[in-house]
């Protein structure tokens, strides 16, 4: 589903990549994060996404104005990732809802590797 805002100049509709996108480069933004990451279930291989394809490693669902964000994230070696995830996550939910003017319900990260920064 999409994002729908009816305002007094009329009907808004946000596309879910918009949303992902956005919350892919506010993620990136962050401290510890390295990037986004492309996951292959098949064959269990993670990719380190570049920054224009940041929107590969989030999942955005909206349902009834209310957004549900899955990020697959790569984090610095040496980093506290419950630290790292809180301030992610906060930040994210202000930013989106900001954007969008929607309610960022639920926001799951998943950590799927480590990346030593050297």
């Amino acid at each position: 589903m999409k994002g729908y805002l009816t305002t007094a100049h009329g009907d808004i509709v946000i596309e879910n990549e918009v949303i992902a996108k956005y919350a892919g480069i506010t993620a990136i933004e962050n401290f510890g994060i390295v990037g986004m990451a492309s996951v292959n279930m098949k064959e269990g291989i993670v990719n380190l996404l570049k920054r224009d394809n940041v929107s590969k490693g989030v999942n955005v669902s909206v349902e009834d104005n209310h957004i549900t964000i899955e990020f697959h994230i790569i984090v610095a070696y040496g980093v506290s990732i419950a630290a790292v995830t809180e301030n992610l996550i906060s930040n994210v939910r202000y930013k989106v809802e900001q954007f969008t003017g929607m309610k960022v319900d639920n926001i799951c990260v998943y950590v799927e590797g480590v990346k030593n920064l050297d």
